[in-house]
């Protein structure tokens, strides 16, 4: 027995040998993994530190300028004076959080070397409020130059002297000189656009778009632009799918065969009542039946026009870019055409254009103080080619306000949340956010302030009108405007011979019948989305 401790004992002082071996590993590999991650961390922090600087965005007060490469910095924010009404000082003024600062005194006052080169045309009588922000969202997008033909407040000195400013911005007002001038153009003596001739309201908007669209392709190719779009101003460019939000990328993409790109348009649908600023407060937009899937578009085809004329507001056949090239032509407001060829067209899958319309309770008078038609059904007929424009028009002349309201809110207004979510499901209706960020960013960041005060501070004060006189000219100036207009243009009767001279230049299209040549000479103009008869005639064709 006496022989048997020593080994239990030995035994023993092994295990516990190996124990406190154990415990001094496993202690120090914790100990390890504990100062690895601190040292890795303090390794970082000396490689990210520079010393002692504060954060930039730190010293970037909203009411104090700040230096950034590319910007002129020379103007004083202590004189700040705005020449613009108090609502677009209210639209365009900056504010006191700067969120989005790296816009600030931004003035694109760069040579555009980038390609393609892209230029935007308009015919517009809008106000700063809406038009400085369409401009620099599409400068932001990668569209270089932009032709204005304009009237009304944007013609007005104070307005014009704000936008010259801005680089790669040419205004074109509509005189006198202009129209006679139009007048001897090509397309006003032939017959392609003869229809909407002598006509009032959007029948003469039409033939002045289409005629201001003639005078800019021959701009853009002085300018060596490579792509030409006709928007309004109360339209934006979606550049879905693209790299970057980049137009300029989308169209860089396009096969050189391709003549023409045609973007869908999605329609706004505004959820209050009280929009100011439709750019930087609507996000809600219903998809165009391009974008849908059939069955989705015409089985939500009552639900989607709440009891309106169409599915749409106003039209529905979208925008298009051209190519810049010999013997291009427009074909009415939404689409381009060529002399010597049928284009090749395409239509995108991702990108659209939004269209802000009736975005406003004001759009309803507005649009009624600039059209003198009666408002009968037969007249209104005359003046407007979309149901809807019809039914506004009569209501904003022969109801009351309140009256007016109450069908703004009817039929304009998505007040069913249910049924809001219930189409979002679907598809049917998105939220588009980037150009609301785009647009805040910039008016956080003071551009527009910025650019207003700087122009108001470069004019002489022997010539400058004090800011209630400049209000006061813009306003007046708008209604006392001169009623010059494309039907004055029609004393000069168009000469219809040009006729067969457009067909012998379409002869070389073997495939074209004389039918396909007639309606081929015909501008497009603004259409209606595809309604329930449509859906009925895609069913009979199927079988």
């Amino acid at each position: 027995m006496a022989g048997i401790y020593p080994s239990s004992i030995k035994h023993s002082q092994s295990s516990s040998s190996l124990s406190q071996s154990s415990q001094t590993f496993i202690s120090r590999l914790l100990l390890l993994l504990t100062l690895l991650p601190l040292s890795l961390a303090a390794f970082a922090f000396v490689l990210q530190w520079r010393g002692d600087i504060a954060d930039p965005t730190t010293r970037w007060s909203a009411l104090n300028r700040f230096e950034f490469p590319g910007t002129d910095s020379t103007t004083s924010s202590s004189k700040v004076t705005i020449l613009t009404p108090p609502s677009c000082v209210d639209v365009l003024g900056q504010s006191r959080s700067v969120s989005f600062p790296y816009f600030r005194d931004l003035s694109f006052k760069y040579e555009y070397d980038l390609k393609p080169k892209i230029c935007i045309t308009s015919s517009t009588s809008a106000g700063l409020e809406q038009i400085l922000p369409w401009i620099y969202y599409h400068k932001i997008i990668g569209v270089t130059n932009f032709f204005l033909f304009v009237e009304g407040k944007a013609a007005t000195p104070t307005v014009s002297k704000v936008l010259e400013s801005i680089p790669k911005v040419k205004l074109i007002h509509r005189t006198k000189e202009l129209e006679e001038e139009q007048a001897k153009s090509r397309i006003w003596n032939e017959t392609w656009l003869s229809s909407f001739f002598y006509k009032p309201c959007n029948y003469e908007l039409f033939v002045k778009q289409s005629l201001n669209m003639e005078m800019a392709i021959v701009m853009a190719q002085e300018a060596d632009m490579e792509w030409i779009i006709h928007l309004d101003t109360d339209e934006l460019v979606y550049p879905a799918g693209s790299r970057e939000y980049s137009l300029r990328h989308l169209l860089s993409d396009i096969p050189k065969y391709v003549d023409m790109v045609v973007f869908p348009n999605y329609e706004s649908c505004v959820e209050r009542d009280d929009i100011l600023e439709p750019f930087s407060e609507v996000s809600l937009f219903k998809k165009n039946f391009d974008h849908l899937m059939k069955e989705t578009y015409f089985g939500n085809y009552k639900e989607s026009a709440r009891g309106n004329p169409n599915y749409f507001l106003t039209y529905g056949n979208g925008k298009s870019a051209a190519r810049v090239q010999q013997h291009l032509r427009p074909n009415g407001a939404h689409r381009w055409n060529n002399y010597k060829k049928t284009p090749y067209e395409i239509k995108l899958d991702d990108g659209a254009v939004l269209h802000y319309t009736y975005t406003k309770f004001s759009d309803l008078t507005s649009r009624r103080d600039r059209c003198g038609c009666k408002p009968t059904k037969e007249e209104v007929k005359r003046c407007f080619m979309l149901e809807f424009d019809r039914a506004a028009f009569i209501i904003a002349s022969t109801a009351t306000r309140d009256e007016m309201l109450n069908w703004y809110r009817e039929h304009v207004v998505w007040t069913d949340k249910d049924l809001t979510k219930r189409l979002m499901k679907k598809g049917i209706l998105t939220h588009i956010y980037a150009p609301m960020v785009i647009i805040q960013g910039l008016k956080e960041a003071g551009v527009f302030s910025s650019l207003i005060s700087s122009v108001q501070t470069s004019l002489s004060e022997d010539t400058m009108v004090s800011s209630n006189e400049a209000i006061n000219n813009t306003s007046n100036a708008a209604d006392a405007m001169p009623g010059l207009s494309s039907r004055k243009i029609g004393k000069i009767q168009p000469r219809m011979t040009v006729r067969d001279l457009l067909q012998a230049a379409d002869t070389d299209t073997d495939t074209n019948t004389e039918k396909d040549n007639d309606k081929e000479l015909l501008a497009m103009p603004p259409l209606p989305a595809p309604d329930m008869d449509s859906y009925v005639e895609i069913k009979v064709s199927d079988y």
